[in-house]
């Protein structure tokens, strides 16, 4: 079940937190460093200097390239995130009816985000201030997370298989809400002895108050 959780070599800055050329291969470098230096370490306990002086390069260099320790710690958590949002739309892409793909949404969002926030718990440290400071990262996440969620929602009317009476996107925000403690990490650490069943079922309730 293990997955080691992995920086890509081409990585996206956020736009306010960029500085330098944003395709150098100092800023992956850098990223890729960070990314090693915070499982060994966490977060909260790792300061600029110390990631300057484990790459070998000077904290005023670092600083061309990012404003902060978070702005590193955004791309980071970004990169983490995308690989939860591509479990989520391998599993949903998998099946045809829009049931199963709710189902497997729940399910998979379940799964990933363990893996993300648990099994690394050095890396858990920065999922846990995104979190908690509500990160662009983690909005931006949220948002592709909730498009997902209306688009199978979308299906499903077109296929006769949901209720067409509520607003779509007033169904989709409050499904999302039903999803959304599995997507935080300082809510699911309290809900972990209930993540084996937890899907299954509550995508069942929501399956039946979708029921045409």
């Amino acid at each position: 079940m293990s997955k080691t959780i992995t920086t890509t070599t081409t990585v996206t800055a956020h736009p306010s937190s960029a500085r330098g050329p944003v395709d150098h291969e100092v800023r992956d470098q850098i990223i890729i460093a960070a990314t090693g230096h915070f499982r060994l370490y966490g977060y909260e306990k790792t300061t600029v200097s110390d990631l300057a002086k484990a790459i070998g390069f000077s904290k005023a260099y670092i600083y061309k390239f990012f404003e902060s320790k978070q702005a590193i710690g955004e791309l980071i958590c970004a990169n983490c995130l995308r690989e939860i949002e591509a479990d989520v739309r391998t599993a949903v892409d998998g099946v045809k009816h829009p049931p199963e793909k709710l189902r497997r949404m729940f399910k998979t969002i379940v799964e990933s985000s363990l893996r993300l926030f648990f099994e690394d718990r050095r890396l858990y440290d920065i999922a846990a201030s995104a979190a908690t400071e509500r990160w662009e990262s983690v909005r931006t996440y949220e948002e592709r997370i909730k498009v997902m969620l209306e688009d199978i929602l979308r299906q499903g009317r077109e296929m006769d298989e949901f209720e067409r009476k509520t607003p779509l996107d007033e169904a989709a925000a409050a499904i999302y809400l039903v999803i959304r403690p599995y997507l935080n990490p300082l809510i699911l650490q309290h809900s972990l002895d209930s993540t084996d069943d937890a899907p299954a079922h509550l995508s069942s309730l929501v399956l039946r108050s979708l029921s045409p």
